[in-house]
């Protein structure tokens, strides 16, 4: 059986970038670690083809704009959807917005906008975004960003914590009472660029976070030049799976930004926004390589829900490969070049992430099994009825899409080239510690039933994190997490930083009974923890300041 069988493309999974590789990688990838020895030779002379076949070839389309001004605002039709243009002039005319306000969709109750980011002809990024169903005008900003890479956040909002969730086959949508904008303005945002509805109009491409976090930190200009109102509010980055790596790139790219703003004394550089940076949220995320491809035996032979006895062949078999991951990861972690990382990913997916999806089970919710053809390659129904909603051609456009562009849940492309520039095997943690001290707080959830990125893994490089904050988090209690609505035991949560009057500065909650995708399994209390999150309220009823004996 071939591997990209066995491994789903991963809408939310840690190390997805494993399934985009063409067969006859695997094959060779096996016999070139089937003697037990690495051979490198053999591996770069692996990496090198799958570099060739990694490249793509986008068609350029053609468009035809007609502009014009109303009432002071510039208006486009393209395609003919009617659309307000929006500039900055602090930024190239090259970089515009383009908003419409859906109605009567998803969520009627709350103003929404959509639209696209535009950088010139070459990149079109797609957004969604839904006002707080209370009190907008002082609620919190969150962006929302699911991994992949190539995974569109339209997943995150109707199988997770939007504001209305996928209904049975696609065929429409149901309100959900625990979306995260019950006290939160939210965007979710479709990027880098063709993922989801963003596309590119030639061949231009994405394929690392840092470049793509250039490109949401010019959104997120134009998004507050439209919407003022929002942008002295505290401002959220919250990412999952492999948004545990785009997250840490994108805040820092924001943080850097912040300070040249204040550094400077430039009349144009005064005209962009500082963003009111307040947390980094990171959700069953791939953030620290080197300790989270370690922990995955350690899940699979002892974990809550074990999937092999510690003793056996495949737990050894397991364990005798971490050394060698581990080398390699830490080679990426010194070099910093596509040429070092590759090797890593291609060898730690191919020895450590494939057991995770031989299990039979879900690798995303180890509870329970995984009929492919049934639920389809990421087990789950919901994902193809997504597709479905989609692309229904009225839904599409009242967001402002054209009809004829196809959505897609994860885009093979996109996942290609940032496997192929090695980008899921850097050290995205790295960029934390900068952050953290200087004041943005970080959340780390994972739900302890996902074997992808699993809670073990998660934990031990927040806890390997060295911020001012070290000393204190490492003689914190692990305390319980109890549900204000529900009254019971939601998971665990760690924390350091504001004594027991917040959540926290450095924070680290395992959730009970979830998988990879929390607020689908545990919705009410997941709510529960980014209410409490932005508002910075303590997340346990115990002292979490108190350090252990």
């Amino acid at each position: 059986m071939k591997f990209q069988r066995l491994l789903p493309l991963a809408v939310l999974a840690c190390t997805a970038n494993i399934l985009a590789a063409p067969s006859s990688f695997f094959d060779d990838a096996q016999a070139v670690f089937s003697s037990g020895n690495v051979n490198t030779e053999a591996l770069s002379g692996t990496a090198s083809k799958y570099l060739s076949e990694a490249k793509k070839t986008i068609l350029r389309g053609k468009k035809e704009l007609e502009t014009w001004w109303h009432d002071g605002r510039e208006f486009v039709k393209q395609n003919n959807l009617l659309y307000e243009l929006v500039r900055h002039p602090a930024l190239s005319t090259e970089y515009t917005l383009r908003v419409t306000e859906p109605e009567g969709l998803c969520d009627p109750s709350v103003k929404q906008h959509s639209g696209y980011f535009d950088v010139a002809q070459d990149k079109h990024l797609f957004f969604w975004f839904f006002e707080s169903r209370t009190a907008p005008e002082d609620a919190p900003l969150i962006l929302w960003l699911n991994g992949g890479p190539g995974c569109s956040s339209s997943t995150g909002l109707l199988f997770e914590l939007g504001p209305c969730s996928i209904g049975q086959d696609g065929k429409n949508v149901t309100h959900n009472p625990y979306s995260w904008n019950t006290h939160a303005n939210i965007i979710f945002l479709d990027q880098p660029v063709n993922v989801g509805f963003s596309y590119a109009d030639g061949s231009t491409s994405v394929n690392s976070s840092p470049v793509a976090g250039k490109d949401v930190y010019a959104f997120l200009q134009l998004f507050f030049e439209r919407y003022p109102k929002y942008a002295k509010a505290p401002f959220h980055i919250a990412a999952e799976s492999y948004g545990g790596t785009y997250a840490p790139n994108f805040a820092s790219v924001i943080h850097k930004a912040n300070k040249d703003l204040k550094a400077k004394e430039d009349a144009k550089l005064a005209k962009l926004q500082n963003i009111n940076l307040a947390s980094i949220i990171l959700a069953n995320g791939l953030t620290d390589p080197f300790i989270q491809y370690a922990s995955i035996p350690d899940y699979l032979c002892e974990g809550p829900y074990a999937q092999y006895d510690p003793e056996s062949p495949q737990c050894q078999s397991l364990r005798a490969k971490v050394p060698t991951c581990q080398r390699l990861v830490k080679n990426c972690y010194n070099f910093n070049s596509r040429f070092a990382c590759l090797p890593a990913i291609l060898y730690c997916n191919s020895q450590l992430m494939a057991p995770v999806v031989q299990t039979g089970k879900n690798p995303y919710d180890a509870r329970i099994p995984c009929d492919r053809q049934k639920d389809g390659d990421l087990c789950y129904r919901q994902m193809g009825w997504i597709e479905n909603w989609l692309n229904n051609p009225k839904v599409k456009t009242t967001l402002g899409v054209d009809p004829d562009r196809n959505f897609a849940s994860c885009n093979m492309e996109v996942n290609q080239a940032f496997t192929a520039n090695g980008d899921g095997a850097h050290n995205s943690a790295a960029l934390l510690p900068d952050l953290v001290n200087d004041g943005v707080r970080l959340l780390v959830y994972a739900g302890n039933a996902d074997m992808m990125c699993n809670f073990i893994g998660n934990s031990r490089w927040v806890e390997a994190l060295e911020t001012k904050f070290s000393a204190e988090y490492k003689q914190a209690k692990t305390l319980p997490w109890v549900s204000l609505e529900s009254g019971r035991i939601a998971g665990n949560v760690r924390s350091a930083g504001n004594g027991a009057f917040g959540a926290g500065n450095v924070t680290f909650v395992e959730v009970f009974e979830a998988g990879h995708m929390a607020p689908y399994d545990q919705p009410e209390a997941s709510l529960d923890l980014i209410t409490r999150w932005i508002a910075d309220a303590p997340l346990s009823m115990q002292e979490a300041s108190i350090p252990s004996n």
